[in-house]
């Protein structure tokens, strides 16, 4: 089985810092209330305004520092921490809260980038640095916007992109263990709400541009937040079948026709996030249980899919190492 090794963890860390911090090309989300709003995207994001929009580059920054913490002794750790020092810093978290402030700004990368930057902000707190101190305002910022969106979202957002809400709260739901009990209790409440009753899922994806499933990140969810035992039968109910492989699309990868498309590429995205969906169940259910194995092998499947493609193309590129990080690890 494939495993995350020093080579891949110096290979991932040097493409991403290629990018972090690049001020071209960027996609930006920014409502333009008045003619003065036409600046460049450091002016607004004076840390997160690399690779290529704002979500990627906060979850660029995750996964060097990870990699970082996982392998000191990687060649990149100097320069990973000599960037840390100069961009982690408070007066840049300051701009970057005072973005979230602007009129127009409450869906501003809801929920996608609410989740990764607390996810940076709880692998922070794993390293000897000033930089989860500075981030931790920006992080409070985003776990109130949780408090807020989650009990005026009266239907789950089951799509397989940034909008997903599962990921997102698996994500937030690793912060909220550490930081915040209210949000743990909604995120549970929250998903047992939307998912308790859900049987027989039909797995309709993917969808062209999707680089999550919504049925396994759903049952990701699921599984942090039921014990064992009923989440074994939430699981066997949700997907009954999945012993013999079916819906045979949850264990088959996504072929991706064109990595120069950057919608298109987010399937390669899907394969690496299905992997790390897949063996993280499994090890909720165990081997005990009929799936680890198809699971295991669905997991490898989508890897060798998609772990070779991780550079090459730029839309692609800027992001992926992340997925596969979470895939390996």
């Amino acid at each position: 089985m494939t495993r995350l090794t020093p080579a891949i963890a110096s290979q991932f860390a040097r493409t991403t810092l290629s990018h972090l911090g690049r001020c071209y090309p960027y996609k930006m989300d920014l409502v333009l209330n008045g003619p003065e709003d036409t600046q460049a995207p450091a002016v607004f994001h004076p840390i997160f305004h690399g690779s290529f929009d704002w979500h990627s580059c906060v979850h660029g920054w995750w996964q060097v520092m990870r990699l970082s913490r996982l392998y000191p002794n990687m060649a990149e750790v100097s320069e990973v921490y000599a960037r840390a020092d100069e961009m982690l810093v408070p007066d840049k978290v300051a701009i970057e809260r005072a973005f979230l402030k602007r009129p127009m700004s409450a869906g501003f990368e809801r929920p996608y980038g609410w989740a990764w930057l607390l996810a940076l902000h709880a692998e922070l707190e794993r390293h000897d640095g000033p930089w989860a101190s500075a981030l931790k305002p920006l992080a409070l910022d985003f776990a109130k916007r949780f408090h807020d969106f989650l009990p005026k979202l009266t239907y789950p957002l089951r799509v397989g992109t940034h909008f997903n809400i599962s990921f997102a709260l698996v994500l937030a739901d690793e912060w909220a263990d550490n930081h915040d009990a209210a949000l743990t209790a909604l995120i549970a409440a929250k998903a047992k709400g939307w998912f308790s009753q859900d049987r027989d899922c039909q797995a309709w994806e993917p969808g062209g541009d999707e680089f999550l499933s919504s049925a396994l990140t759903e049952a990701l969810l699921m599984s942090r937040v039921l014990p064992k035992a009923e989440f074994t039968v939430w699981f066997d109910g949700f997907l009954p079948r999945s012993a013999i492989g079916s819906p045979a699309n949850l264990f088959t990868p996504a072929v991706v026709s064109d990595r120069s498309d950057g919608k298109i590429a987010h399937l390669d995205g899907l394969n690496l996030s299905r992997a790390w969906c897949w063996r993280k169940i499994a090890a909720v259910l165990g081997p005990e249980h009929a799936v680890f194995s198809i699971a295991e092998q669905a997991y490898m499947r989508h890897l060798d899919a998609s772990l070779p493609h991780v550079t090459g193309d730029y839309m692609g590129e800027h992001w992926l190492a992340t997925f596969a990080l979470l895939a390996l690890e």
